[in-house]
């Protein structure tokens, strides 16, 4: 439920974020190539799994949803940090780092905007 105006911005940049987390992963199991040897549907399902469970809360801001998503983004971002430092900075995983963190802060804002507002 959104509580005001800059709720709904901040949540509308959520969802755009959280698309282009799950495209980015999306893409970078295709590029540069597949990793050979295993399966490209259980690596999908692997990396789009833990985020898909949070489409709902995100999709309508729910911020019970966007703060379980937080804690379970930690882990995308480790994981993009650890990909650019050993790829020596290449696009992909640099990117999936700030598009992580970008989510991250993004809905830490909009939780601190969507605030109920107290009766009284």
């Amino acid at each position: 439920m959104l509580h005001n105006d800059k709720a709904k911005t901040t949540a509308r940049l959520t969802i755009a974020l959280y698309i282009s987390v799950l495209a980015g992963l999306l893409l970078t199991t295709f590029y540069p190539a597949p990793v050979e040897g295993v399966s490209i549907s259980l690596m999908l399902t692997v990396k789009l799994l833990p985020l898909l469970a949070f489409a709902v809360p995100v999709f309508r801001g729910h911020n019970r949803g966007y703060i379980w998503m937080a804690f379970v983004l930690i882990f995308y971002f480790t994981q993009a940090v650890v990909s650019a430092w050993l790829s020596e900075g290449a696009a992909g995983p640099v990117i999936m780092t700030l598009l992580t963190f970008l989510l991250f802060t993004v809905a830490m804002v909009h939780l601190k905007v969507n605030r109920p507002v107290a009766a009284g």
